[in-house]
């Protein structure tokens, strides 16, 4: 394959004592003509590519169908009105509905309907405590750089707004409904509706990513904010102080432990945290007396599972935790926090989202979903101890018949690594994908996806690799994989390939690595240090060039979690990894597909285009390195439309260089619709 050229440039900087070559630093300027001659050359080898992989209007269409099935979320309370969010088949987003007493719905927020092109996201939402006002942000062309405003229920009236730079911003309503704590440019403040948003005062100044909550009687205000490892995190008692200068008082601040603080309905502050307790544990206190050395366990650390939220409905407590990356839901004694149950649930997958409704009472409501499975809702009831079907997915599919294991590996340092193979029944190496994230301790837990089952009912495999860093064991988990011991990360992802390939799943020539944003980084880090174990990759939104990383985006705000190029220390570890940086000329590296998106504020486009140019001068092989590039979308959500078109060209893209025979391609007849192979 012939590359558009890209010149190798001898741009070197010298960071503390050391010589970092960057020849493609020019391509880090979108606007310049050069860089845009080479995008625009990219953009048509890319698209003369695409049209030749084999199926891939099969891979769309059975993406679409599975995608079909659509979205529904578990329900939230305010003033005996219920919200929710729900998108069909025949929408391109969710719309965020209403309902009252009387059951009848009607939609309030739809993007499709404010933006016909499909480019606005409805990003965030939250009722008053009255449900008569809401508080909603919407962004354009997938930027994220949201704008507030708030509507009037009853009529879908804007009375407030737009108020820009709020991206993802939290908002805490005050009781009266009059006025609301929100972030703006990273910025906690206070809005008084009716007032520009210029002159809300300013709560806490510094620039960091915030949390809000109010207490369910408006008394109590709770702070937190990200910080090294953790987070640190205030109590405000607001009967006793303005809401213009509320008493902030410190409950914990540079532990390095994560906690979230709420005081429930009984005037105790409940503390989920992993405060000498990795896999956390629950404690309550005194709201007047919140310094962690007046916490006392409700409920204690499990050594094989991690808490990841709870919510109290009447005399009952429920503690969801997930066990390797698998949801379990407790009930305890509200009192004592002793064990009474567990919640039934449909099955071995994922419960999240629990609500209840702010005046009490003995329902609970969460989603379900796993791997063939559609997320839908359920409802708890703490009388019955029974769980039913709240609301499906409201689209019907049909699902391919698989098997789901649970496979463990020894990493390089003997660390016991777990990963979920999904395959339909059969033996012998097939082509395989092998996802991964392992950062910002998240966990990889099941889920359906209209991505991942089309591969499966070809004959494919899908492992979902549980790497360090992630949170599925924990915080512990996730501090062996950040930092100084990112390599952990990378080392984990190379055992799980081998493990594959050494148990006859696959074959190094039809294994392919796939990764998204931080996992990426990780996709990226496999390719550079162990390309023989691939036969082709996938990096979605990259983050690639691990000394620039904190130039552009997000990128300030991940320090804690990968380390900074200013400190001489840290430098070291990120030259270390950073796959930009150790791409070597003469390596056949696997066939690889960057895709990048126009609107992308978190992670620059830079990132593919610098390790792109430097793929192909490198590679000694025949197999391709493409770059798709997108305008109109970014990190985040999208259009069903746009993401059902992403999936089926990575899908056809990893078929094509794995070896996987496409779907067949559906055909009308006069009698109805047959598959044709292709």
């Amino acid at each position: 394959m012939i590359y558009p050229p890209a010149e190798r440039l001898p741009v070197v900087d010298h960071l503390h004592g050391r010589a970092v070559p960057d020849p493609y630093r020019w391509l880090e300027d979108p606007d310049s003509p050069d860089t845009r001659s080479w995008s625009t050359a990219q953009d048509e080898l890319w698209r003369d590519h695409a049209a030749a992989l084999p199926g891939r209007d099969a891979w769309r269409a059975r993406v679409a169908e599975l995608t079909g099935a659509g979205t529904v979320s578990a329900p939230v309370w305010r003033g005996g009105r219920r919200f929710f969010l729900r998108r069909t088949t025949a929408q391109e987003h969710a719309v965020l509905h209403t309902a009252g007493p009387d059951g009848a719905e009607r939609a309030l927020v739809d993007p499709a309907g404010l933006d016909p092109s499909g480019l606005t996201t409805l990003d965030r939402w939250q009722p008053a405590p009255d449900g008569r006002l809401l508080a909603y942000q919407l962004s354009r062309h997938g930027d994220e750089r949201s704008e507030l405003r708030v509507m009037e229920v009853a009529t879908g009236r804007v009375v407030d707004g737009p108020i820009d730079r709020c991206r993802y911003a939290p908002v805490a309503w005050l009781p009266d409904g009059k006025a609301f704590f929100y972030v703006r440019d990273r910025r906690v403040r206070l809005h008084r509706l009716g007032t520009p948003a210029e002159d809300d005062v300013v709560i806490l100044g510094d620039e960091r990513s915030w949390g809000l909550e109010i207490s369910h009687n408006g008394r109590w205000l709770t702070v937190s904010a990200a910080g090294d490892g953790g987070n640190d995190l205030w109590l405000a008692d607001l009967s006793a102080s303005s809401p213009e200068r509320p008493d902030l008082r410190v409950v914990q601040r540079e532990t390095g432990a994560v906690t979230a603080a709420a005081v429930g309905r009984d005037g105790r502050l409940y503390l989920l945290t992993t405060l000498d307790a990795p896999r956390g544990r629950l404690c309550v206190a005194d709201p007047a007396r919140p310094g962690a050395e007046n916490w006392v366990d409700l409920v204690g650390e499990d050594p094989e599972a991690v808490i990841g939220e709870f919510a109290v409905a009447g005399p009952v407590l429920l503690v969801a935790r997930t066990r390797h990356a698998i949801s379990e839901i407790g009930v305890h004694d509200l009192a004592t926090g002793r064990r009474r149950g567990e919640v039934p649930l449909p099955g071995l997958g994922t419960a999240a989202g629990m609500t209840t409704r702010p005046e009490g009472g003995h329902e609970v409501w969460f989603t379900y979903t796993d791997s063939v499975t559609p997320p839908g809702v359920h409802r708890y009831d703490t009388r019955t101890g029974r769980t039913s079907p709240w609301a499906a997915a409201p689209g019907t599919v049909t699902v391919p018949e698989l098997r789901a294991r649970q496979v463990v590996c020894a990493s390089a340092d003997g660390t016991p690594v777990r990963m979920v193979v999904l395959a339909r029944p059969g033996s012998g190496p097939r082509p395989a994908i092998l996802y991964g994230y392992g950062g910002f301790g998240l966990s990889l837990a099941p889920s359906y996806s209209s991505y991942v089952l089309p591969w499966v009912e070809a004959g494919g495999v899908f492992a979902l690799a549980q790497l360090r860093g992630g949170g599925e064991e924990g915080a512990a988990w996730h501090r062996d994989g950040m930092l100084d011991r990112k390599q952990n990360v990378f080392d984990d992802f190379a055992a799980a390939a081998e493990r594959l390939i050494a148990d006859g799943w696959t074959t190094a020539g039809q294994l392919a690595a796939c990764g998204e944003s931080n996992g990426v980084k990780l996709v990226g880090a496999a390719l550079t240090q162990r390309p023989d174990l691939f036969a082709a990759a996938v990096c979605s939104a990259p983050l690639l060039d691990m000394v620039r990383y904190e130039r552009t985006g997000l990128g300030p705000a991940w320090r804690s979690e990968y380390g900074s190029a200013d400190d001489p220390e840290q430098l070291g570890w990120l030259l270390g990894y950073s796959p930009y940086h150790r791409v070597t000329a003469g390596v056949d590296y696997p066939a690889t597909l960057l895709t990048t998106f126009g609107g992308d504020s978190r992670v620059d486009p830079l990132h593919a285009r610098k390790m792109c140019a430097a793929l192909q001068w490198a590679t000694s092989g025949s197999r391709p390195i493409l770059l798709r590039h997108e305008d109109g979308v970014g990190h985040g959500p999208r259009a069903a439309g746009r993401a059902v078109g992403l999936a089926a060209d990575m899908l056809a893209f990893l078929a094509a260089h794995t070896g996987l025979r496409p779907p067949a391609v559906p055909r009308r007849t006069a009698g109805g619709t047959e598959a044709d192979g292709r």
